[in-house]
């Protein structure tokens, strides 16, 4: 991105203290709980940067001591990923004490943190 210019949603290279505050709000949700892509860009000062969340938590070295298994999207769902996160996801999220309303779907107004 050029100094000056605005990012967009398509804009994936925000500066580095962006991803530390995503990832200090991810390491703040508590075990039991679950917070939602946009809700933890808001927590961390970007709004309408879920897309980021994700791809931070897919790609960054920083990311791999966080509970990323308690991100969720906004309908309470486990996004899909590669190999075997999904199931590793819900198993970790059902060894917290969570529990699915459907197969894939969590009750975000019980499990639901708040940044």
């Amino acid at each position: 991105m050029r100094r000056g210019s605005k990012p967009t949603c398509h804009d994936l290279s925000p500066p580095r203290d962006a991803h530390l505050r995503i990832l200090a709000v991810i390491r703040d949700i508590p075990a039991g709980r679950v917070c939602t892509y946009g809700r933890v860009a808001e927590g961390a000062g970007l709004p309408g940067r879920a897309r980021l969340v994700g791809r931070i938590l897919r790609d960054s070295p920083l990311s791999f001591d966080v509970p990323w298994h308690r991100v969720v999207n906004a309908s309470g769902r486990i996004s899909e990923r590669s190999g075997s996160g999904m199931k590793d996801q819900r198993h970790l999220l059902t060894a917290e004490g969570i529990l699915f309303m459907t197969e894939d779907r969590i009750d975000l107004a019980e499990y639901l943190w708040e940044p």
